[in-house]
């Protein structure tokens, strides 16, 4: 059967973590089933939100590599990973995931891909880097950089079309799902521009000068995911994501092209052909939420023709519980004009 699915419908399927003001039944059984990883004491800043069976897990690895892990039933939370150094903490965090994947604990780290993603104690400091194909099963914050391209067509509704690949079928997350026309996850010690101009390359052949003459810095989505099955490996994790946001117009010449096997092949559609297969789930859900944002920064979407309007906001910009360079942007969400412009202008840098 068809999907018709509403903008928020589409919304919920990535921000899907229930909100504790008005979800509480469900906010409150999915607490049941987590811990949260604390760091240092009762009062450290909680890093992220780890599945009880993932702690279970945990506590099953040789302590000679795991080091030292705190859990306390009651209150539901965790500690680890607390050596000394951001080195020493980084390798015991390797240590547990190579353990984890040599012994097939977790389905999830088959995708395994030798890239580090950080981990913030506050919103800046790097505690520790972990595997990008387990850093979910931590339950902390992921970071990505998504980008939309198009093109100036006035013969069409609203005047443009949008770039849209397709991923290969092979992926082994998502497969032969339409995405945004850019998009990578973002690892440690890596600017968030000079990965969008990488993964462009990388993914759509889009050449650097183009790129860097074009591309523009228009925010950051933030949402808290759940994974089904087609994220790859166990469904259930918790994922909350920031993602930097930018968009380009690209010359009416430059044709996005498969590059490095991850896009089976581009395809360059209307405002309203985007809509339809949105409506259809047929995008990868964090992908269809950062093609809302583009349509509300376009006034394709607007409080006026959306009855949705202020969720699909909150949706889009969701305050989150964990440290990192997410929470400067959202501060500043909440801050006058001035020092919005700010925010973003450093962030971009």
């Amino acid at each position: 059967m068809e999907k018709n699915m509403s903008y928020l419908d589409i919304m919920k399927e990535t921000d899907t973590f229930p909100y504790e003001d008005k979800e509480q039944e469900a906010y409150h059984a999915l607490a049941m089933t987590l811990y949260k990883l604390i760091w240092k004491d009762d009062n450290g800043p909680v890093l992220g939100y780890m599945l009880a069976s993932t702690v279970n897990r945990l506590l099953a690895v040789p302590e000679s590599i795991r080091g030292p892990v705190i859990v306390d039933e009651q209150k539901q939370t965790v500690r680890a990973f607390e050596q000394a150094t951001e080195p020493e903490r980084s390798a015991v965090v390797a240590g547990v995931m190579q353990y984890w994947r040599d012994n097939e604990v977790f389905d999830t780290l088959r995708g395994w891909r030798d890239e580090l993603w950080p981990v913030y104690g506050n919103n800046t400091e790097v505690l520790y880097s972990a595997e990008r194909s387990g850093i979910g099963l931590l339950g902390v914050m992921r970071y990505g950089v998504h980008m939309t391209g198009y093109v100036r067509d006035e013969t069409v509704p609203y005047g443009i079309r949008i770039w849209v690949p397709r991923r290969a079928p092979t992926k082994p997350t998502y497969p032969s799902m339409l995405d945004n026309t850019v998009a990578g996850g973002l690892p440690t010690g890596e600017d968030p521009f000079e990965c969008i101009i990488r993964e462009a390359d990388e993914e759509a052949s889009l050449p650097e000068k183009v790129m860097r003459e074009g591309a523009r810095f228009t925010g950051m989505a933030t949402y808290i995911y759940i994974t089904d099955e087609r994220a790859g490996g166990e469904a259930g994790q918790i994922y909350p994501e920031t993602q930097w946001v930018y968009d380009i117009e690209l010359p009416a010449d430059a044709r996005p092209t498969p590059k490095d096997g991850e896009v089976a092949e581009f395809y360059l559609w209307t405002v309203d052909e985007v809509r339809k297969e949105l409506t259809r789930g047929n995008f990868k859900p964090n992908c269809a939420l950062i093609l809302i944002d583009f349509f509300i920064r376009r006034g394709i979407i607007t409080a006026e023709n959306e009855p949705d309007y202020a969720e699909i906001l909150q949706r889009l910009h969701r305050k989150l519980p964990f440290p990192g360079p997410h929470q400067a942007y959202a501060a500043s969400l909440e801050a006058p004009a001035a020092a919005l412009a700010d925010a973003a202008a450093t962030l971009a840098s």
